[in-house]
């Protein structure tokens, strides 16, 4: 962490100005892995690399920019992962979002209008029954209904933002299931999308190692290639096998959208009919404003199968978008869930076993 005078930066800078734009559209879109990334980003920005680490730490500092470090592919690591939803009497839902918050699997969580009004994602390691630690959670928490929905078909990931111009920029995505026409794929897809790969040990503790958030340094990569007994270019090499490998999608900072001017947050769920469920979801996907989108089952009390998270600067905005997508598709059944409270957002921590069995214990007692 920095210290000293560029501790002063949080009292002077208050709003986010067009350098801090322009250089949140790098951290998240295209963060370079090199030596000295930070320089590498103050030369496309034209500014002292001193300049850089002083506002990217400001931005931390107010929770702008959450972590960076490497996004892996849930699946392809061996864990199970599902979004899950649960209904709770208002005055219920806050306590029960805080239990489930401790798991270490967990990494969104949200209060949503609608019939369900609490939606979170959970994941969990091989040795680790998914559907038993669902069932504890709600025993737990007392959850007057619980539905699972896993993903049926993966049309879209591809969180991005154009933080000048305001605007959905997820035109590059990652299809794992070859829908659409996503120009990265980030390495194998088809039927082998969600297929565990194997891992060295030597991996396993990379991988340890890249979840961390990036520490706001000169030589940022040093310490870690240390840890691990390699030096940097070998660090960078195992890498780019991960990310061949389809394991690692990218390395990139997670922001904080409502912070960052993106203030409204809808998931989008449509009724589509089965015969059309692919033709809708690449269509879906091709909109910048949706950074994610996904088939799920049906339930006697869930019709909807499309799911489409969309990120605007309003509500209003939103609902345009909706609109669009649904007079492209021709789907005019569909629902649009605002998140009123954000409980939980980060990204999944990978074999930390103990954290898991800890969490599962808990619940479970």
């Amino acid at each position: 962490m920095l210290s000293g005078p560029w501790s002063e930066v949080i009292a002077t800078r208050i709003d986010i100005d067009l350098t801090d734009k322009e250089l949140l559209n790098i951290l998240q879109s295209s963060f370079p892995v090199a030596a000295e990334p930070y320089g590498v980003i103050a030369e496309q920005l034209d500014m002292s690399e001193e300049d850089v680490l002083q506002r990217v730490y400001a931005l931390k500092k107010r929770n702008v920019v959450r972590q960076i470090s490497a996004i892996f592919d849930t699946r392809k690591l061996g864990y199970k992962t599902t979004l899950v939803a649960f209904r709770y009497p208002p005055g219920a839902l806050d306590k029960a979002a805080r239990v489930i918050n401790r798991h270490p699997g967990v990494s969104h969580n949200y209060a949503r209008n609608g019939h369900f009004n609490l939606w979170f994602t959970l994941a969990v390691p091989p040795h680790h029954d998914l559907g038993e630690t669902i069932d504890h959670m709600a025993k737990a928490t007392g959850a007057e209904a619980a539905r699972v929905m896993p993903t049926l078909r993966f049309f879209k990931i591809g969180v991005n933002f154009d933080m000048v111009k305001e605007k959905g920029a997820a035109y590059d995505y990652y299809s794992p299931d070859g829908f659409g026409g996503g120009a990265s794929t980030g390495g194998i897809v088809g039927d082998d999308w969600n297929r565990a790969q194997d891992v060295t040990p030597f991996e396993v503790e990379v991988i340890r190692e890249l979840q961390e958030d990036l520490p706001l340094e000169f030589h940022p990569f040093e310490g870690i290639a240390t840890r691990l007994g390699v030096s940097v270019p070998e660090l960078f090499a195992v890498m780019t096998g991960l990310q061949e490998r389809g394991l690692m999608r990218r390395y990139s900072a997670v922001l904080y959208h409502r912070r960052a001017g993106f203030r409204s947050n809808a998931m989008a769920v449509w009724a589509v009919p089965e015969d059309r469920a692919v033709e809708v979801g690449m269509a879906m996907a091709q909109s910048p404003w949706v950074t994610h989108c996904y088939q799920r089952p049906t339930f006697p009390d869930w019709r909807f199968t499309h799911f489409t998270m969309i990120h605007a600067t309003t509500q209003d905005q939103c609902e345009d978008v909706a609109r669009e997508i649904s007079e492209a598709t021709g789907i005019t059944d569909f629902q649009l869930l605002y998140s009123t409270r954000e409980y939980k957002k980060t990204r999944v921590r990978y074999f930390v076993e103990h954290e898991y069995d800890a969490a599962l214990q808990e619940v479970s007692s």
